[in-house]
């Protein structure tokens, strides 16, 4: 019998315990995964991190095969997709605390990075790279 991935229930239930521990859930997305849309200026070596949390995104839903949500960029408004073998991670802002999924089989990722045209969006500065919060939950 095959069953379903499991990767949209375990997201579901960490961003719940993530805010019921005041912390901030965010979540580490392969942006050149088909069907990923995500602003372009701010992915950095094909991957974005994106703060999930009530105050900062609207209309947040985590299905089970997608992650959507309403979300400012640069001021600019643009709804998030992400397919759900595009999530990566889902940890807490303020310890890291959270999991890091498996990475699915390279025929699954989409063969060439999506390409935009400097009219899609506006010339944004790249975010600046820090340390990884992440930490390996056993």
């Amino acid at each position: 019998m095959t069953m379903t991935s499991s990767r949209s229930y375990i997201a579901r239930a960490l961003y719940e315990w993530i805010l019921d521990n005041d912390c901030t859930p965010y979540i580490l997305v392969d942006a050149h995964r088909r069907g990923v849309e995500v602003p372009q200026a701010y992915v950095n070596n094909g991957q974005i991190v994106l703060n999930i949390s009530p105050t900062a995104v609207r209309a947040l839903n985590i299905g089970n095969d997608y992650i959507m949500f309403d979300g400012r960029f640069g001021g600019r408004a643009m709804t998030i997709t992400v397919p759900i073998p595009a999530l990566m991670a889902i940890y807490a802002q303020e310890n890291g605390q959270g999991m890091v999924f498996e990475a699915e089989s390279l025929d699954e990722r989409e063969e060439e990075p999506q390409t935009h045209t400097p009219d899609d969006e506006p010339p944004q500065p790249p975010q600046k790279p820090g340390r990884s919060h992440l930490k390996v939950i056993k």
